[in-house]
């Protein structure tokens, strides 16, 4: 956290691709629909953002695990004249009552008999993403889903 960013231009759409496949090749039994918007690219630190978009899509793997047709999306869409990008699913999303406590370390929205995890990935998510000079948030509601979305300002 406390190295110097080495900014490069990194394909987002690919590596959410290579990570998508890892996913999907952990479970091969899931019935998990993986959407990546082709072609988005941000000038970033690829091992910060790798591991970001990581803990993104390890979190939409994981609170999707009870769906039966699981769906989960890696796209951008303007927003206050900014490129945001996203990753949504259709899982078990959570209150917005509690959007304050995600990305606070070891703060969890679901128990850990429900879902494994320690707690301390989107903190993680939040530090990359503010390093890189942006924004993250989310929006969700109960079993209807989540929505992460986040800005990597362009250099």
């Amino acid at each position: 956290s406390t190295a110097k960013l080495s900014y490069e231009k990194v394909h987002l759409s690919t590596l959410v691709d290579n990570i998508a496949q890892k996913l999907k090749n952990s479970q091969p039994e899931r019935n998990v629909q993986i959407v990546i918007e082709p072609g988005l690219e941000a000038q970033g630190d690829l091992q910060m953002l790798r591991t970001a978009l990581e803990n993104l899509l390890d979190n939409a793997f994981k609170f999707t695990s009870k769906c039966r047709k699981a769906k989960i999306e890696f796209g951008r869409m303007p927003y206050d004249g900014k490129t945001v990008f996203f990753v949504k699913d259709n899982g078990i999303g959570f209150n917005m009552r509690y959007v304050n406590k995600l990305f606070i370390p070891f703060q969890r929205l679901h128990s850990k008999k429900e879902f494994l995890g320690t707690g301390i990935g989107l903190a993680i998510v939040q530090r990359i993403i503010h390093q890189h000079g942006g924004n993250i948030w989310a929006q969700a509601e109960p079993r209807r889903g989540a929505t992460f979305y986040f800005t990597i300002p362009d250099r």
